[in-house]
């Protein structure tokens, strides 16, 4: 991986990650100091402590993402300790998809003349769990390569035992 993209997935990650930590700074603030718009309408409590959730869950997944960029910086990434990360990685997209179903949940009883939007909003939730499905597999190709890693190891071994 060239120095430039890493040096540019680095910046969008650094954008993304203070986006949302100020998001959340922010419905924390509302949530806290009581200065709550609502209007009754729609609670947006549960709303904005769903969003929190939703957005710590992507956080956690973007600090993965940085620390499997770091490794591929230093050629440590087919190794057994990026299993780690990338496990914490799926599990994080799979608490964002679960977060996302209660937001629809929530938001369902609302969309009885227009039950589109509740079945868009599932889709978006079926479709965040396959990007972790699709990482699952990711995971797999990881495990093979890993095991390769360590299958050519040993036959170097054996053959600088020969030589």
């Amino acid at each position: 991986m060239g120095k430039l993209a890493v040096r540019a997935l680095r910046a969008v990650l650094v954008v993304v990650l203070a986006g949302t930590v100020f998001v959340q700074a922010g419905m924390v603030w509302a949530l806290v100091s009581g200065s709550d718009p609502e209007d009754g309408s729609l609670p947006l409590t549960p709303l904005r402590v769903i969003t929190i959730l939703g957005m710590a869950s992507a956080q956690v997944a973007l600090v993965c993402v940085w620390r499997l960029v770091t490794m591929v910086r230093r050629g440590t990434v087919f190794s057994h300790a990026a299993f780690r990360y990338v496990d914490v990685m799926i599990g994080a997209i799979v608490a964002a998809a679960l977060v996302w179903f209660a937001v629809t949940a929530f938001n369902a009883p609302g969309q009885r003349d227009d039950p589109g939007v509740t079945v868009i909003m599932a889709g978006v939730g079926v479709a965040i769990l396959g990007v972790a499905l699709m990482v699952l597999v990711l995971r797999m190709l990881l495990a093979q390569a890993v095991a390769r890693d360590v299958e050519a190891a040993k036959m170097q071994a054996e053959l600088d035992e020969v030589i």
